[in-house]
């Protein structure tokens, strides 16, 4: 490990909050990979004919390589720290754009959807993880604002990119912004830095555990497993919108229509995504900070009910362009909260000190949900979209069940065994119970 990485103390980065810009411009700079994706699912189509459901199986091979390596990742933070692993991410995020300029097989296409889920799992595992050490006693505001970056970053780049690719052709616009989100990534993780020991093993909060949790340890808690399941539930229908917008609303023959709201004039395919992507990220970190008030399960269940709702008016009025451009915004708004409360459950839940190796074991999750992406672009053919929204509503409220009646008290029995277990370990080495921090 870089001596600034053991010592961050000596750094002019060395604030919590500086890291938080760092990692929030890092995530940022690689969202587009996957919110930007829909924009070119069409244009590839149009030059190929490999066929929707062909080419959105090079997102299931990312979004299954950018979550099922996090773990991985996480354990290569935890031991080396931050800015070797986000330096790689950099490079691999650049070079997957590159790569899909010049793609002209399904083969090439999944090769650069794998190194893009490389790249992208990299930035995204160290930076989230890295965001629950600095800030314990505020994980769901830190693991949102990062994640916010996640959300709200294709949010400036939305309108460059669809023209671009409407007057220069799609490989232009994956080509210029390979590079400059790569050497973005690039530049801004050599800031990054390890969170200070003393403030990895600040003493807990009551919603906290008493200790951290190896993965081997998460992976025997039954708790895990019940997160693991929420998790994929919500994740599989805000993948499958976030991957199809443009097929939806041109399947709706909405997607050129113009919308004007809000000062501004758009299509609504474009004016979607753009302010999808605004709400997607002011949502993480509103329901991040929520959650430290009202808690985590409960502020799960408030936004999954309404995704549901979201879903179930989508599927009734979506081809009207004003309801598909709110609707839409509403349902990312809800949806993104899981990529804050989450991390911050699970960080909440086996502690600091593994919270990134933790946190990225859980992100896996996300990559089983992405399996049903191309299932839905199958079943939109056969049976049309709003079977698949009643599917992906049914999923948030059995998600929000779950939160409510299962792992919150599960999650209260879990803290107070492990409250149990420490204090009567310090007591039979002739210490004294754990004082644990004030607050939630």
């Amino acid at each position: 490990m870089a001596a600034s990485s053991k010592s961050p103390s000596a750094s002019v980065f060395a604030h919590p909050w500086l890291q938080l810009i760092l990692g929030v411009i890092c995530m940022a700079s690689v969202a587009n990979l996957q919110y930007g994706w829909t924009l070119f699912v069409n244009p590839i189509d149009s030059q190929y004919h490999w066929g929707r459901p062909s080419i959105q199986v090079a997102f299931t091979i990312f979004v299954l390589i950018e979550t099922w390596l996090v773990p991985i990742e996480g354990y290569l933070v935890d031991r080396f720290g931050p800015r070797p692993v986000v330096i790689g991410g950099g490079i691999l995020v650049g070079l997957a754009w590159m790569l899909n300029s010049v793609a002209d097989s399904l083969s090439l296409l999944y090769f650069a959807a794998a190194l893009g889920g490389i790249g992208t799992g990299a930035v995204y595992g160290t930076c989230v993880g890295n965001a629950l050490k600095w800030f314990p006693g505020r994980r769901g505001l830190a693991a949102g604002i990062t994640a916010a970056g996640f959300g709200a970053g294709a949010a400036i780049t939305i309108v460059p990119i669809s023209k671009m690719i409407a007057t220069d052709g799609y490989q232009h616009a994956f080509m210029f912004f390979g590079v400059l989100q790569g050497a973005i990534v690039f530049v801004m993780a050599w800031g990054l830095l390890a969170a200070p020991p003393a403030l990895v093993a600040a003493a807990p909060r009551p919603n906290q555990a008493a200790r951290s949790f190896t993965p081997p340890q998460v992976l025997r808690k039954p708790v895990f497993y019940v997160m693991y399941l929420m998790f994929v539930l919500v994740a599989a229908g805000g993948l499958m919108m976030a991957a199809s917008m443009a097929p939806i609303a041109r399947d709706f023959k909405i997607d050129k229509i113009p919308v004007a709201l809000l000062g501004m004039a758009m299509p609504a395919l474009t004016f979607a995504i753009f302010l999808n992507r605004i709400f997607d990220g002011v949502g993480r970190p509103l329901f991040g900070w929520v959650s430290d008030q009202i808690g985590r399960e409960n502020t799960m269940a408030i936004a999954f009910v309404i995704g549901a709702g979201a879903l179930f008016t989508l599927g009734q009025a979506g081809r009207n362009p004003v309801v598909f451009v709110l609707i839409t915004a509403l349902y990312f708004g809800v949806f993104g909260e899981i990529y804050s409360l989450f991390p911050a459950t699970q960080g909440d839940t086996f502690g600091a000190k593994f919270a990134a190796a933790n946190a990225g074991m859980l992100y896996t999750a996300k990559g089983m949900g992405s399996l049903l992406v191309p299932v839905a672009a199958k079943l939109a053919l056969s049976a049309g979209w709003h079977v698949v929204f009643t599917i992906a509503m049914g999923f948030n409220l059995v998600a929000a069940a779950l939160g409510l009646f299962v792992l919150k008290p599960m999650r209260a029995r879990h803290f107070a065994a492990t409250r149990a277990e420490v204090d009567t370990a310090a007591i039979a080495s002739g210490g004294t119970p754990m004082q644990h921090a004030p607050g939630r």
